[in-house]
């Protein structure tokens, strides 16, 4: 088993209503169990097209016996079962999964990255993981998730 962390995101419907159903759609994934959840915060959009609503963004822990890309296939899973359709590229979204820490792992193909490689400039992505796990090491800095987001400052 590996614990792993997942940033959710939503700007599109009832944000609320998708994140809570990604969250039930992770619990009933077989070799899925969720550890912990941090409060959603809302956050304007980063990059992408102009013009979008805001988003709903959090981070839950995992524990699982799905390898990294085992993984990355259930949040795809997850996301396309609850709305999610192919478009721009940071465009606005029913549901986004993705995710950030798996166990230690350092892991760069065309198709998965881990850690996230942008969660280290990203305070929506930070902040919401720092509630449930400040003191998780990232592997390629040493800092924590307390640092990494001190050192965002303002």
């Amino acid at each position: 088993m590996a614990t792993a962390y997942l940033a959710l995101g939503s700007n599109l419907g009832d944000r609320r209503a998708s994140l809570d159903a990604a969250l039930a759609a992770l619990r009933a994934s077989p070799g899925v169990r969720v550890l912990a959840v941090s409060d959603f915060l809302e956050t304007e959009p980063v990059g992408g097209p102009p013009g979008q609503g805001p988003y709903l963004n959090g981070a839950a822990a995992i524990e699982t016996d799905l390898g990294p890309q085992a993984l990355l296939a259930e949040c795809k899973r997850i996301e396309k079962s609850l709305g999610r359709r192919e478009g721009p590229r940071w465009g606005p979204r029913v549901v986004d999964l993705d995710i950030l820490f798996y166990g230690a792992l350092v892991l760069d193909t065309p198709d998965l990255s881990i850690p996230h490689p942008r969660l280290r400039e990203r305070r929506f992505v930070l902040a919401p993981l720092a509630e449930i796990a400040p003191d998780l090491r990232d592997p390629v800095t040493g800092r924590t998730v307390r640092e990494l987001l001190a050192q965002l400052g303002d």
